[in-house]
């Protein structure tokens, strides 16, 4: 049986990619969530074992565009 860990950060639109990039590089995340402040999902960010920087490139501009117009967010990290 598979359970799903999930955590949680605030973070504000300056913070939110880089945080983005370091969840991504520690490599333990299956999933990555971007939620507004009222809880909708902004983005939704889909990690698999071959997700490499090609692809990840257009889903990290997206998180970009997010950040430029969020001011505060929550992103939701669902581990392996």
């Amino acid at each position: 049986m598979e359970t799903n860990n999930h955590e949680e950060f605030k973070v504000n639109g300056e913070e939110l990619l880089k945080k983005v990039k370091e969840l991504i590089a520690a490599g333990n995340a299956r999933r990555i969530i971007i939620k507004n402040e009222v809880g909708e999902t902004v983005i939704e960010i889909p990690l698999t074992l071959g997700a490499l920087g090609a692809v990840l490139a257009p889903m990290l501009a997206a998180v970009g565009a997010a950040a430029a117009i969020l001011t505060k967010c929550t992103i939701i990290v669902e581990k392996k």
